[in-house]
């Protein structure tokens, strides 16, 4: 039962991931085409509706990492699948930018499931094989995030909403699926009471630390590898563009060749290296190689140097898991919702800042006619994980001490 019961939350996230992905190539053209908008207002908003969507899990997710700790995992995982079905076929219907609005805001609430999903496999997973299992969890969502938008390009092609209408099949196809297959992982005796001064970013990190102030300094990395991970991802694109005249497609195949080989690492690295080097050799070795790796980026002056930065990134890439293990295993049983939705939480947190802090790094170092330094940004995100190796080094040892 637990095997039939993981198989599935593997398959949901990287169904949520696919599905979100797929339609990432044509929401910028479908709200183009549905609004009259030029191009800049289009990235306006495309810009506007991705920071509501941040804003949105931000709120969200430790409110349902709360619920699923008091009413179990599988009611809040299901309705995470309808609902992002259900808004999903509001976006592929939306007459104007207004629906497009609330399909959204429906997106943010019910993308939210990844806390209960995370939870469900703390739930049923050994604290010993955690860290592995999320490495393999973040695999399947990387897949899901790699393969959605080359299927979105495909299925545009023939109509710029049928990508819309595949994302809402397969998330409601997996719903009735999941009625069918998803035992309960978290019996009623272990169940915990939902608390409204909890169920908030704030009050979630709140409650992390106060009950667990062991995990302060872990909680400090946590926040300095979102913001530098999600930064960098912010700003690749038009960096690449902008240094060394790559177009769309040779970004494409950048990005696709770095999420496969960091679904690799996540899926078939962790468990032996956790095994043979410990839990802090990895995940400080993982971390230093992502530094490295950036500041290739930063420094690469031809195409040709960028790419040798992929593989040290992708390598870098086993940190998630072993810290989503580690935090996994510091807290009680009935607990782990609130753990994944506080996480979630600060991601989605991180995700409102890093866009605005690491676009504006970028734009300012090239503003200049002379002295520019593109890399900067890159270099910024090297330094904040730099930080994060050394306040590691010392929360691990201090913690098993």
């Amino acid at each position: 039962m637990a095997r039939r019961g993981i198989g599935f939350i593997y398959v949901t996230v990287a169904l949520d991931a696919l599905a979100i992905g797929i339609v990432i190539p044509v929401f910028p053209t479908l709200i183009g085409s549905i609004a009259a908008f030029n191009a800049a207002q289009v990235a306006t908003a495309v810009g506007v509706l991705a920071t509501l969507f941040a804003l949105i899990q931000f709120f969200a997710a430790p409110v349902i990492g709360a619920l699923s700790d008091r009413f179990g995992r599988r009611p809040i995982v299901l309705a995470s699948n309808l609902g992002l079905g259900l808004d999903f076929a509001v976006m592929a219907l939306a007459p104007n930018l207004a629906w497009l609005v609330v399909g959204r805001l429906l997106s943010g609430i019910a993308s939210g499931s990844a806390p209960a999903a995370y939870a469900y496999l703390a739930d049923v997973t050994e604290p010993s094989r955690r860290a592995a299992n999320f490495g393999i969890m973040f695999g399947v969502q990387a897949l899901g995030a790699t393969l959605g938008p080359a299927i979105g390009g495909f299925l545009s092609a023939t109509d710029l909403r049928a990508p819309f209408w595949v994302a809402a099949a397969l998330c409601l196809l997996n719903a009735i699926y999941g009625l069918l297959v998803l035992p309960e992982s978290l019996s009623p005796d272990r169940r915990a009471r939902f608390n409204w001064a909890q169920a908030n970013p704030i009050g979630a990190l709140t409650w992390l630390i106060r009950t667990y102030p062991k995990l302060t300094g872990m909680i400090a990395v946590a926040l300095l590898l979102s913001l530098a991970s999600q930064g960098a991802n912010s700003i690749t694109v038009v960096y690449a563009s902008y240094r060394y005249g790559w177009t769309p497609q040779t970004i494409g195949v950048v990005l696709t060749v770095f999420g496969l080989a960091s679904l690799a690492v996540q899926a078939g690295l962790v468990s032996p290296s956790t095994r043979r080097l410990g839990e802090r050799t990895t995940f400080l070795g993982g971390m230093a190689l992502t530094t490295l790796g950036l500041v290739i980026f930063g420094a690469a002056g031809t195409g040709i140097q960028f790419w040798f930065g992929v593989p040290l990134l992708a390598l870098g890439a086993i940190c998630g898991p072993v810290m989503g293990g580690y935090f996994s295993r510091a807290v009680a049983d009935n607990e782990q919702g609130r753990l994944q939705g506080a996480w979630s939480g600060l991601n989605a947190g991180m995700g409102l800042i890093a866009p605005g802090l690491f676009t504006v790094t970028f734009a300012s170092s090239i503003s200049a006619a002379e002295h520019q330094l593109p890399g900067l940004a890159f270099f910024l995100a090297a330094a904040l994980i730099a930080l994060a190796v050394g306040i590691g080094a010392r929360a691990m040892k201090s913690s098993s001490d």
